[in-house]
């Protein structure tokens, strides 16, 4: 019997990212975003921006509106420091998820309290199944998450801790100290993104370093293996 090939992702090299260097700002954009823009990366399924932003100390995003719109924050070095128009005030730490469900309508800044420290974050916006629902704010802390294990942060449902978000969209982190994999079935019909959040690693074959990413879509049940040999740490994306 041939045996068939399983299909090879599609990459989004870091390095075709947009870019956008404010001085106080740096910023990569994996999809159209603000005076980025690509058509041939407009956004995958429900997943519309990945901004991996270098915030220097002192500075920030001021006071600014979303709406309809499924906002995650995800830290990975320095502080961030949250306030809404919910009433919400916090400083997110390195390994802390922030989600913020804009609904009806939200006011929020992001600001690094730091003097000197510059903070590194990914912020995720995701397009939502229902529109003008009632803003909703929640964390989830993953500074302490084990290793060689996908944890599940998101899902439609909240299922297994995670947090309840208004689209079909389970998002979920796995960390690497070394010589670890982690494996995940992609149902039919779905699709995966898997954005490299540190270090290097090995999706279904592919070779990614820091800033990649890379998809694939689901025609029947399809496996996925994600492995690293040093310390790393990615976001999987399963969409429907």
């Amino acid at each position: 019997m041939k045996t068939i090939a399983p299909p090879t992702p599609t990459l989004r090299k870091s390095k075709e990212r947009g870019h956008a260097n404010h001085g106080w700002l740096d910023s990569y954009h994996t999809f159209s975003f603000a005076e980025y823009y690509d058509p041939q990366h407009m956004s995958f399924r429900s997943l519309r921006v990945i901004n991996e932003d270098w915030v220097v100390g002192g500075q920030g995003f001021g006071m600014h509106p979303h709406r309809d719109m499924e906002i995650i924050t995800y830290v990975l070095s320095g502080n961030l420091e949250h306030k809404d128009s919910m009433g919400n005030g916090r400083i997110i730490k390195p390994g802390d998820l922030q989600y913020m469900s804009a609904g009806t309508g939200v006011r929020h800044s992001e600001f690094n309290p730091s003097k000197t420290d510059t903070v590194h974050l990914l912020q995720i916006w995701i397009m939502p199944d229902t529109a003008g629902v009632k803003p909703h704010y929640a964390e989830k802390p993953m500074a302490d998450a084990e290793s060689g294990v996908l944890h599940l942060l998101t899902s439609k449902t909240g299922r297994d801790d995670s947090i309840a978000i208004h689209q079909e969209a389970d998002l979920y982190l796995a960390r690497f100290k070394g010589n670890e994999e982690v494996t995940h079935t992609l149902k039919k019909g779905r699709g995966a993104w898997l954005q490299v959040a540190e270090g290097s690693v090995t999706f279904n074959g592919t070779v990614l370093q820091q800033g990649d990413a890379a998809s694939l879509a689901a025609t029947e049940d399809l496996p996925l293996e994600i492995s690293a040999n040093s310390k790393a740490q990615v976001l999987l994306f399963d969409l429907g």
